[in-house]
């Protein structure tokens, strides 16, 4: 494949770092540059001669720099096809031919992140650099297109390899240059969309990607979209895998309601919390946490609120898990984890969650507002003659954030701040109630005076009556069945406190 000689550059960039190697390259393949503003200036400090665009064009950068390189004699010398009739209309109207075009656009993005000024947003809504990036792309067939600093090093490969590049190299680069623009559009309208809520139109991209070992299973791909390192620091152990993330997602999600809380740690396997446990310190905390189901927290996932200690880490090393997240590590607690090579150490970031959840089904996606919502003491309805004591309130509390995360349909048995029994992914509530149970006594734990949650409202009384039977003495639900008093009467006659929080929690 013939490759195409790059002769002359325009470069208008907002970022100049990273220039530098490029500037030694052009110089050293004798290609002529075009350029503008403060580019321009950064040019010639490293001891490039460009030419202003304005001396091209006849036309000074005007309107506060908005217009500097719209007008026909640049996008001309960018469109042209390299052919007789093409060049000759260049010739005709003294436009030059441009083979390389390098933009960085204005941070849009960056500035919505850190500011709320509209003014300053609305200035960081790059129109001619968009323009360049699109229309270079367009003619990948002759022209050279690099959209962002992120693409310097394929212009210095470039660059330094005679300056040439073939149709591949070029039809990549146009395709990253489309990534790019596609991008930049997509965060503007979200931006505006914020305000105007078109709920019929949907915009989402990602600008980094990691490829996993594989999907949920062996035989599947598997891709993740968006950047982990804002969220958590991988200290050591082998890479996440698509099931890793799914987990270490779950996980996050579960302690993001405890983490103002006391030391607190979970233990999940696929996605449910087996395990979990409040109490004065972290040590105790994983202790009573891993009581609630040991067989279960094999290979399962480990997140705690708060730094591990020394003590702890020890405790936690004799198990086999996938993944351990925290805070932070006291240090000889890291030194010692980290001597099991393959075991995923994470430092959390943050708890932050994002405010819509997607879901593709069929041929299309499913959007709707993550389930932020959290009950505390003060959204409790006593439905019952007896009220629950201030001990039952703290552990209706904790069980309440725990049946949340779980698969619907779901039962949480709690004593205490720990999880002693759960039954999940039921098709009967009745069933996820005897499953609980059971859990409870398989793990050795007596019922006695322990709580019950429920993710969603019981239509008949026997879910009730079985807890109670059981030794439960207290209940939280969401209520809302038509049948709520057949529950209500059974909890009176039989001196069982019973609030109801009117927000339920299904989770599929």
């Amino acid at each position: 494949m013939s490759r195409k000689k790059i002769r002359s550059a325009l470069i208008s960039v907002f970022d100049k770092s990273g220039l530098e190697n490029i500037s030694v390259a052009l110089k050293n393949s004798d290609i002529t540059v075009y350029s503008t503003g403060g580019t321009y200036n950064f040019l010639v400090e490293q001891g490039l001669s460009p030419i202003k665009v304005e001396d091209i064009t006849s036309y000074p950068s005007i309107l506060d720099g908005r217009v500097k390189t719209l007008h026909p004699k640049v996008f001309g010398g960018i469109l042209a096809r390299r052919n007789e009739d093409h060049l000759g209309q260049l010739s005709n109207y003294e436009i030059p031919e441009i083979d390389l075009v390098v933009v960085d656009l204005y941070p849009f993005e960056k500035t919505v992140a850190s500011t709320d000024d509209e003014e300053a947003i609305i200035e960081k809504i790059d129109i001619g650099g968009i323009a360049l990036i699109r229309a270079a792309a367009k003619n990948y067939n002759d022209v050279v297109i690099i959209p962002s600093k992120e693409q310097y090093s394929d212009l210095e490969e470039i660059l330094n390899n005679d300056a040439s590049t073939d149709l591949n190299d070029r039809k990549k680069l146009a395709s990253q240059a489309f990534a790019v623009s596609s991008h930049y559009d997509s965060a503007i309208f979200n931006y505006f969309n914020r305000s105007v809520g078109l709920e019929d139109k949907l915009r989402i991209s990602f600008q980094s990607a990691s490829t996993l070992r594989y999907g949920e299973n062996p035989h599947q791909q598997g891709i993740y979209f968006g950047e982990m390192n804002n969220v958590f620091h991988k200290l050591s152990g082998k890479d996440l895998s698509f099931n890793n993330l799914v987990d270490v997602d779950a996980a996050m999600q579960l302690m993001a309601e405890f983490v103002n809380d006391k030391p607190t740690v979970a233990v999940l396997k696929h996605t449910n919390p087996c395990g979990l446990a409040t109490r004065d310190n972290i040590f105790s905390a994983w202790t009573d946490a891993l009581a609630g189901d040991p067989v279960s927290a094999f290979g399962g996932v480990i997140i705690a609120n708060t730094k591990i200690d020394l003590q702890t880490a020890e405790a936690v090393n004799e198990l086999f898990y996938e993944v351990l997240m925290a805070p932070d590590f006291d240090q000889d607690a890291l030194e010692l984890l980290q001597k099991k090579k393959k075991r995923i150490l994470l430092k959390i970031n943050s708890f932050e969650r994002s405010q819509k959840s997607y879901k593709t089904i069929l041929n299309g996606v499913i959007m709707q507002d993550t389930d932020l919502k959290m009950e505390n003491a003060n959204d409790f309805e006593c439905k019952t003659n007896q009220q629950p004591t201030a001990n039952q309130i703290a552990d209706l509390m904790f069980a309440n954030k725990a049946v949340k995360h779980l698969k619907s349909n779901t039962i949480v048995l709690v004593r205490d701040q720990q999880l002693l029994g759960m039954g999940s992914g039921q098709t009967s509530r009745v069933d996820a109630c005897k499953q609980a149970i059971t859990k409870a006594g398989v793990m050795g734990f007596e019922l006695e005076g322990a709580v019950m949650a429920s993710d969603a409202f019981f239509p008949f009384p026997d879910c009730v009556e079985l807890a109670h039977k059981a030794g439960i003495q207290a209940v939280v639900q969401p209520g809302g069945s038509i049948k709520d008093q057949l529950s209500i009467d059974y909890c009176n006659d039989n001196n069982l406190a019973m609030v109801f929080t009117g927000t339920r929690h299904f989770k599929h």
